[in-house]
């Protein structure tokens, strides 16, 4: 019998470490981020930017997104990020990592159905800090504008 069933993250950080987490990541890499409006990359990113984040949009199809430079993967962007967003099927999970871990971003934040276990422990274990399975932009509402500038 095949197992069909989507994996469940291991544990995600409290909230107060979300909190800081979402203070102090002000560049964002928006990995698998979309150019159509209604794809809900497109409207994370979107958001992130009028709070203020910077936001790098990474998809090796597009030149440009949101007005910003588009980067085929995070080993190309060249200067230093400090969060990985991702947009993406979980199976892509594991070489996005192996990029984060080798340009040392601080955080990668898989949205809402990404999860990879494995992946994840690669990541904490270099001392990457992790969330799965978890919105930015509800988890940045929830906190509520004011206490994050």
């Amino acid at each position: 019998m095949q197992n069909t069933s989507c994996e469940l993250p291991d544990g995600n950080p409290p909230s107060k470490e979300i909190e800081e987490i979402l203070r102090e990541c002000r560049k964002i890499a928006v990995v698998g981020l979309s150019p159509k409006e209604s794809r809900d990359s497109n409207k994370v990113a979107r958001y992130l930017m009028e709070q203020g984040y910077e936001v790098i949009p990474v998809n090796p199809g597009q030149k440009e997104i949101l007005g910003k430079t588009c980067y085929k993967s995070l080993a190309d962007i060249p200067f230093q990020i400090d969060m990985a967003d991702l947009f993406l099927n979980p199976t892509r999970v594991p070489q996005i990592v192996d990029q984060a871990i080798e340009i040392g971003v601080n955080t990668i934040w898989m949205q809402l159905g990404v999860v990879h276990n494995e992946a994840a422990l690669k990541a904490k274990e270099s001392g990457i800090q992790v969330v799965m399975d978890r919105c930015i932009m509800v988890e940045h509402e929830k906190l509520g504008r004011e206490a994050i500038p």
